[in-house]
């Protein structure tokens, strides 16, 4: 008998995607969208989608969406990698206390199973050996002060205490994500800038990078086998930013970064560059909290992932050629 299955956060990149695969199958699926929310990602889709109005932020907004809803995927989240402490209202009121309302309806209304849709940054930072971090990683942000990831590990303490009140859940932390769709340019916009030749060096560190595809497909798996209150990190390659620069260099036919470039120097840099009046020359990457995170590794584990959900692994290559052909065809480069 088919599901009435929610999304939350499906206007965005992963979100939409996520709403794509799901209406492949049986289920009837509904997206929860503010009323001003842009439906641009998925307008093509709209007539198989039943859109719900609600906002994560506003809870008594949620009861009439979540009502007679069987399974539900928590998708909806801010991403902020800057050091503005002007956003930290926002990703404080999105990120943990909209996963609490959303939960917490979860919780008033029956659902059944739910899926949170976190981030490898609740996870934590590889420790100087390179090791990538597993879903058991002491938690060690902390030392980098980014106030997204402080606001990610407190969305997944909002999902534990649901857990412990009744609510079959299961948390997913995707990588660094590339793929179609990113209108965004989170991930994206590493492609976007070395094309146009903004990211003249490199930071020292790493991250773990995956499509978003795989991605979409270790969600729904999560939802189909994953264990109530557990955690699996969605990943695939660990790579350097050198490696990984090169490898969008040689997709966009773009020379590669030129120099390596440690976190003290790139402070000086920056503030030289502001000075200056310089900015727009360079990747809006290139900010000292992004860069500080970045000469970190970001090495992770998805064993566990693959393990029990059966997560696939493909070279992280194709996914920026298919990234890199869809923005082109888009004309958004």
């Amino acid at each position: 008998m088919p599901e009435k299955i929610l999304v939350t956060g499906a206007t965005g990149f992963i979100g939409s995607r996520l709403l794509r695969s799901l209406l492949q199958g049986d289920d009837d699926v509904y997206a929860l969208v503010r009323n001003r929310s842009k439906l641009g990602l998925f307008s093509d889709i709209i007539d198989k989608v039943q859109v719900l109005e609600g906002d994560i932020t506003r809870p008594e907004t949620l009861a009439a969406a979540f009502s007679g809803i069987d399974r539900v995927y928590h998708a909806a989240g801010y991403t902020y990698m800057g050091g503005s402490s002007n956003k930290k209202g926002k990703l404080q009121a999105i990120n943990v206390e909209g996963t609490r309302n959303v939960m917490q309806a979860c919780l008033d209304n029956g659902v059944t199973r739910a899926v949170h849709v976190s981030s490898i940054t609740a996870v934590g930072i590889s420790e100087k050996d390179g090791k990538p971090c597993d879903e058991s990683c002491r938690w060690n942000f902390d030392d980098i002060e980014l106030y997204y990831a402080e606001t990610k590990r407190r969305s997944e303490e909002e999902v534990k205490l649901a857990v412990n009140n009744g609510l079959d859940c299961v948390i997913v932390n995707p990588a660094f994500v590339f793929g179609a769709g990113d209108v965004n340019f989170n991930a994206g916009r590493l492609i976007k800038d070395v094309y146009h030749k903004k990211v003249p060096f490199y930071p020292l560190g790493g991250v773990c990078v995956v499509d978003v595809e795989i991605v979409v497909e270790g969600i729904m798996r999560a939802m189909e086998k994953g264990r109530t209150g557990e955690r699996y990190i969605l990943g695939g390659e660990n790579l350097t930013f050198r490696e990984l620069g090169d490898i969008i260099s040689r997709v966009t036919g773009v020379g590669r970064f030129a120099l390596p470039l440690s976190y003290p120097v790139a402070e000086k840099l920056y503030k030289l560059i502001s000075f200056l009046h310089a900015n727009n020359r360079f990747s809006k990457l290139f900010n000292p909290t992004m860069f500080r995170v970045a000469s970190e590794f970001l090495y992770f584990s998805s064993e566990k992932a693959v393990r029990e959900l059966g997560l696939r692994f493909e070279p992280i290559e194709h996914s920026i050629r298919r990234a890199f052909e869809w923005y082109k065809k888009e004309g958004l480069l």
